[in-house]
């Protein structure tokens, strides 16, 4: 068939063979075991009680939009709904970027957001991240404002998925200046924002940009609010944009379900529950330092935000054969860096956001199995 395709997800290679081993620890996914909040279950219930099931108003509910629009500091007519991070993210590519345009992506990344990319046609250049001695990762930006010019887009994940690099308040100044000096447009996904260990959030795009900026910035209830399946997001659009962009999501998915809305308005209220979740991560995060400490061979620091270990291993060059062999001579199922793009090869990642006891099982396993 005459399909547009892309090379298969190493992520999912991995899971599919998870799935057929019992016994299996997954920290491949970027999920948490923690539940969603318990005002978001009772809110959707009493949405559905309500009869709340029929087509909303496609920008999104009123009083979620002015919550989030409180909660990002930003005013309401800026602030899109959209059915999750990756509808945004979808959105947002098609709004910006046409057949020819060439996306700047920083990786290593979560590959979804450079095939959206891709799927327009865009010529998609990666820009690693450079590795620190101590195993963390820095950006670059004397070689980013010469990767930049003539780039219709930069795209940036911070905190990041893989890596946990976050960008700082100065950074992401100076990321804008670049932008602007191009004529580029920056969008920023920020779905791991409050998922720092050094204060309540990550600087955001929004804490520099102007209202006219050429910035959009993605948010998302999965990470933050460990609402994984329940699908709604945002996107955040500069003055004056939102009509054309509502129009995208009309034709892309055609809004979010109410009763979903209703849920994801009752957990922006619940501020308690960021705060639990985010001392959860930093448990596991604390846990997993602990097991890789002093593993030889590996190269590791504890990130600074995200809620993931982006492990590199000397001399690994294959990581989604290791990847394989750990689940199957291990029953620990970890992500291949190689699934992240450029720069990625040669690390395993795995998510921490994981009960203790699970966690610490899956660790001694992987741990064994990279010994091995």
């Amino acid at each position: 068939m005459d399909l547009v395709t892309f090379n298969g997800s190493k992520i999912m290679t991995v899971s599919r063979l998870a799935f057929a081993t019992p016994g299996t620890d997954f920290l491949c996914f970027g999920e948490s075991d923690y539940p969603s909040p318990a005002s978001a279950h009772a809110a959707i219930a009493k949405a559905l009680e309500a009869g709340d099931t029929r087509y909303p108003d496609v920008r999104g509910l009123p009083a979620l939009r002015q919550a989030l629009a409180d909660y990002l500091g930003v005013e309401e007519p800026r602030v899109q709904i959209t059915g999750s991070g990756m509808a945004a993210v979808n959105v947002a590519m098609a709004a910006l970027i046409r057949p020819g345009d060439r996306l700047l992506h920083i990786t290593p990344a979560w590959p979804n957001s450079g095939n959206a990319a891709r799927t327009r046609h865009a010529e998609v250049e990666e820009f690693p991240l450079t590795p620190t001695p101590e195993g963390g990762f820095q950006l670059d930006l004397p070689r980013l404002a010469e990767r930049l010019a003539g780039a219709r887009a930069l795209f940036m994940n911070s905190p990041s998925n893989p890596t946990g690099w976050t960008a700082t308040h100065d950074e992401l100044t100076r990321i804008l200046a670049l932008c602007r000096q191009h004529g580029a447009w920056l969008i920023s996904d920020e779905v791991y924002g409050r998922l720092v260990y050094d204060g309540d959030r990550a600087a955001s795009a929004l804490d520099v940009a102007t209202p006219q900026d050429r910035v959009m910035v993605i948010g998302s209830f999965s990470k933050t609010w460990a609402m994984t399946g329940w699908r709604v997001g945002w996107l955040v659009v500069p003055e004056g944009a939102r009509d054309p962009i509502t129009e995208l999501v009309e034709i892309t998915h055609s809004g979010v379900a109410p009763f979903t809305q209703a849920a994801a308005l009752a957990a922006v209220a619940d501020t308690a529950f960021c705060a639990r979740f985010q001392a959860y991560c930093a448990q596991g995060r604390a846990l997993t330092e602990a097991a890789l400490r002093g593993v030889n061979g590996l190269r590791y620091a504890s990130p600074p935000g995200a809620f993931y270990a982006f492990v590199g291993v000397d001399g690994l060059t294959d990581s989604l054969a290791t990847a394989l062999r750990l689940v199957t001579h291990h029953n620990v199922a970890v992500a291949p860096g190689c699934a992240f793009g450029e720069g990625g090869e040669g690390y395993l990642r795995l998510c921490f956001a994981q009960s203790p006891d699970r966690l610490a099982r899956a660790l001694s396993r992987l741990t064994e199995g990279l010994r091995t």
